[in-house]
């Protein structure tokens, strides 16, 4: 009888049990951690006190029911979308510009049928700057750029843009990576220079897949934007943490809600564009 090898994903559902089973294990045995503490008198006071306070109750003048409190919670709606579209546009200008030499089968010339001295070193040079920037997360990268920026959208912009620099501009590369090398061949043995070749070759067909991973990375920075704003970086982030340390639960309600609506429009515009996109 003939053995059954064991394929990846058997293996790969195999040692998902056994990690699952293994951190549960840890927890009981190792770490001595006892769910019923969650539910202690303590901690369901202290819900129970947080949830009030949202909703408003036993408060006199609730944040939802105060016409200067939405004005000001949609003034930071605005500039956390100004926010979002800086970094998206920085990063997405930057990734741009970088993403042709990143490309490994233009830098070793077998899609333009040229390869020059300096590809590799390009191509390593930018491919290590495409690692470091995404390795870094926003809020560190925004920590940093607090302290040379006042506090503010713009250093928000520029953290964001920072990380997803790196992202954007790896998908994109690969983007170039996996197309059809046939036409730009074609356009290479016709006499076309590089910059024709990028206008008439490359980025027709990149394109959509461009702006595809552009938007959807517009999404991510929108609902990041929140996260940076806790260092110092503006917007709703900023007022929310403010709004947390100082116990104004109502004004969490509310700029929570004007945060959902923001991120909901964001899905369902990125949801349209890439439908005309296709």
């Amino acid at each position: 009888m003939k053995k059954r090898k064991l394929n990846f994903v058997t293996a790969s559902v195999y040692a998902l049990i056994l990690l699952a089973a293994g951190s549960w294990l840890s927890i009981f045995t190792v770490e001595n951690a006892n769910l019923s503490t969650l539910f202690s008198q303590s901690n369901l006071m202290y819900a129970s006190k947080f949830f009030n306070g949202l909703f408003g109750i036993g408060e006199e003048n609730p944040a939802f029911f105060n016409a200067e409190s939405w004005g000001n919670a949609w003034a930071l709606t605005m500039e956390t979308l100004v926010m979002s579209i800086m970094a998206t546009g920085f990063a997405t200008i930057c990734a741009l510009l970088t993403v042709v030499p990143a490309a490994r089968n233009v830098a070793d010339g077998s899609l333009t049928l040229v390869k020059k001295w300096h590809g590799r070193i390009s191509f390593g040079f930018i491919r290590g700057g495409y690692i470091f920037s995404r390795a870094v997360p926003e809020l560190v990268w925004a920590m940093i750029i607090i302290f040379i920026f006042k506090p503010g959208i713009l250093p928000g912009a520029i953290a964001l843009a920072l990380h997803n620099f790196g992202i954007l501009g790896k998908l994109c590369a690969e983007v170039i990576e996996d197309l059809d090398s046939r036409p730009i061949r074609n356009l290479a043995s016709s006499g076309a220079g590089r910059v024709q070749i990028l206008l008439y070759g490359v980025l027709p067909a990149a394109l959509p897949r461009f702006l595809t991973y552009i938007l959807y990375r517009w999404e991510v920075i929108m609902r990041t934007t929140i996260v940076v704003g806790f260092v110092g970086a503006g917007g709703l982030g900023q007022q929310f943490k403010l709004s947390m340390s100082f116990f104004h639960y109502t004004d969490i309600t509310l700029l929570l809600f004007f945060y959902l609506i923001l991120v909901f429009a964001a899905d369902f515009i990125s949801e349209k564009a890439r439908y005309f996109i296709k």
